[in-house]
């Protein structure tokens, strides 16, 4: 009976850590005034420790919050230094990149992702003499080389080291021109897709929201693809003038819908959507959620992060 009872327990272990995908960590959750708390997500496979940054608008605070909800291990140093593995960064904006480039001298040696026009953003004006030094592996001597540029390209899996996931870069448009992205990561069979700032194709007279979602409906279809986060940085009554590249609720549900029409009402229905870049002026993050929940006629199962609180998906 005993060799049965403990079979029985370690089978129940091993579903449990099978149905759990991945473990995100917020870092920090807003999009603008709030130094402290700008967009960063730390993800991983639940119980390894190893985490891959979802942009690093704030990094320290975020991870000292964090340890204090015991959702990390470890001191703030180790954290930094031998638990999160590299970062990706979705576009040249501050508020996105800010924690990686003040806690650089800080850090230990390893890769940061992004597309071709973000790195070079980084390596033309950030990691230069004038506004830092140069901790990366190119650009302005002299060269500190502890970070390794890894450049993304659509549909092509990189691997994250030291860890077991994957990462794959998608262009999207942030007041078209310019270019933001997003990325997808994998790890085993399970996804997890990643937007950086965004606006709705029909406002930024693009059609990159578009085609991600072509790329990623038939994860949707076979359930492979667990959670997307993505921005809504304005309430509905924000302008359409004045979005400077973002989305509202509605402009969301607006896109959400045309994934639906690749995947279909049913495999759309549950799908975990984490709100990332709520601008925190005035009441905007609770007037954003509450339209949300108000209107979602797709069914998803909104999710509205906390800065430090662990997440662990499905």
């Amino acid at each position: 009976m005993k060799k049965i009872a403990l079979s029985l327990f370690a089978l129940c272990v091993y579903t449990a850590s099978q149905a759990q995908s991945f473990d995100l960590i917020p870092l920090g959750i807003y999009g603008g005034e709030h130094e402290d708390n700008l967009s960063a997500y730390l993800v991983g496979a639940p119980n390894e420790n190893a985490f891959f940054c979802l942009d690093a608008g704030t990094v320290n605070a975020g991870i000292r919050k964090a340890i204090e909800l015991k959702s990390l291990n470890g001191s703030a140093e180790e954290v930094l230094k031998d638990q999160v593995k590299g970062y990706f960064v979705s576009h040249g904006h501050l508020d996105h990149l800010a924690g990686l480039i003040i806690n650089s001298p800080a850090d230990s040696k390893k890769d940061i992702f992004g597309i071709a026009p973000v790195l070079q953003i980084l390596q033309n004006h950030y990691f230069i003499t004038d506004t830092w030094i140069n901790f990366a592996d190119q650009g302005q001597k002299p060269i500190l080389g502890k970070y390794h540029y890894n450049e993304l390209k659509e549909g092509v899996e990189t691997p994250i080291q030291n860890t077991s996931m994957f990462v794959s870069g998608y262009e999207l448009s942030h007041v078209n021109p310019y270019k933001s992205s997003a990325a997808l990561v994998r790890k085993g069979n399970d996804y997890l897709l990643y937007l950086g700032d965004t606006g709705a194709d029909r406002v930024e007279k693009s059609d990159k929201l578009d085609l991600l979602w072509k790329n990623i409906a038939p994860l949707v279809k076979k359930k492979q693809l667990k959670t997307i986060l993505i921005e809504v940085s304005f309430p509905n009554s924000q302008s359409e003038k004045l979005l400077f590249g973002h989305l509202t609720p509605n402009l969301l549900t607006e896109e959400l819908t045309k994934l639906k029409e690749k995947t279909g009402q049913k495999n759309l229905e549950g799908l975990n959507i984490v709100v990332t870049h709520r601008k925190p002026t005035g009441d905007n993050p609770e007037i954003i959620k509450d339209e949300l929940l108000k209107n979602n006629p797709l069914k998803v199962n909104y999710i509205f992060p906390e800065q430090g609180k662990k997440i662990s998906l499905p």
